[in-house]
């Protein structure tokens, strides 16, 4: 429905949450089917769907209390010590 207005810009909040693996699945493919039409910024905590956005080529950008924490590859996020200690507290 969103979709219909042609925005230039999409800001979903955990967009896959509640969904089972095949609505979270085909959810990654209708955002990739977007690409070069709109501009997605997605805030998600399932790293298996933003590996399925990002198909470990985009940026991934970590916040942490209103600041950008790590930038990068999802896996070069993944393995930053401040992303471990922020997140992971270790």
């Amino acid at each position: 429905m969103l979709l219909m207005q042609d925005p230039k810009l999409l800001l979903l909040d955990e967009p896959v949450a509640g969904m089972t693996d095949e609505e979270t699945e085909r959810t990654a493919e209708l955002f990739l089917s977007l690409e070069g039409q709109h501009s997605l910024v997605v805030v998600e905590h399932d790293m298996k769907f933003v590996d399925q956005l990002t198909e470990g080529r985009k940026t991934v950008t970590v916040l942490h209390e209103g600041s950008v924490l790590a930038e990068g590859k999802l896996a070069d996020v993944q393995a930053n010590e401040k992303v471990i200690e922020v997140y992971l507290g270790r």
